[in-house]
């Protein structure tokens, strides 16, 4: 280095504030995640019945995906639906410790995200029903910024269903209830699917349920399974 820089006061300035501000840089780099603090959420649900299912028990960890698997029929989407508070059901869900019932259910809602297999849209304009719009996010889905001038009634099943999973992301849920959220999808979109409820949930920790009759679906996306079968939940093979 140049003896000039010790000479010169301003010169040595200069060279300090370069080097903070490269360090800086590097810093936020390496630590994403110390600009955006991500919260830890736990489902956990105790005794939960619902219709005619027998009261289940089971722990949804941050970060983690479950699986859902069982015959057509069998109450998985009931299961679902009682998680969001959607239908009446007896025992107690809670999120990091807050009980469900305490809490006003529009919030609970927001909190606890559910990916229903069928879309439902208050308007026919697209954009309408896109206040944020996480561009990466549309982008992943292989969508571009037109997608918000569509109309909702001229998409198809799978437009629908990747644009209602859009929707739901931008509400920042800390826990994802996903029914069958590829059903209507090719084999590319189903993939692109699964990477952006990957991404989601390792940036936010979100523990994610995700109900699907493919087996090869849930051996790629799921931490461990669940199976509902004659009305009994148990842990399955993975």
């Amino acid at each position: 280095m140049s003896r000039g820089y010790y000479s010169n006061p301003l010169l040595s300035l200069r060279l300090c504030v370069e080097i903070l501000l490269a360090l800086r840089v590097e810093i936020l780099s390496c630590l994403p995640a110390l600009r955006y603090p991500v919260p830890m959420a736990i489902l956990k649900v105790i005794k939960l019945a619902v219709l005619n299912i027998p009261p289940v028990s089971f722990t949804l960890q941050a970060g983690e995906c479950v699986g859902l698997s069982g015959p057509s029929g069998e109450g998985k989407s009931l299961l679902l639906r009682a998680l969001a508070d959607l239908i009446p059901h007896e025992g107690r869900v809670m999120l990091d410790g807050e009980d469900c019932n305490h809490v006003h259910p529009a919030q609970w809602r927001r909190r606890v995200g559910l990916l229903l297999p069928e879309s439902h849209w208050w308007s026919d304009r697209v954009g309408d029903h896109f206040p944020v719009r996480e561009m990466d996010r549309v982008h992943a889905l292989g969508f571009d910024e037109r997608v918000f001038d569509w109309q909702v009634s001229r998409c198809s099943s799978g437009e629908k269903q990747r644009l209602a999973l859009l929707r739901l992301l931008a509400n920042l849920p800390e826990v994802l209830l996903l029914d069958e959220p590829t059903a209507s999808l090719d084999p590319r979109s189903t993939r692109r699917v699964e990477a952006l409820v990957e991404d989601y949930r390792r940036e936010h920790a979100a523990p994610v349920l995700w109900v699907s009759h493919d087996p090869a679906q849930l051996a790629r996306v799921a931490d461990r399974q669940l199976r509902l079968e004659h009305k009994i939940l148990r842990e399955a093979a993975a």
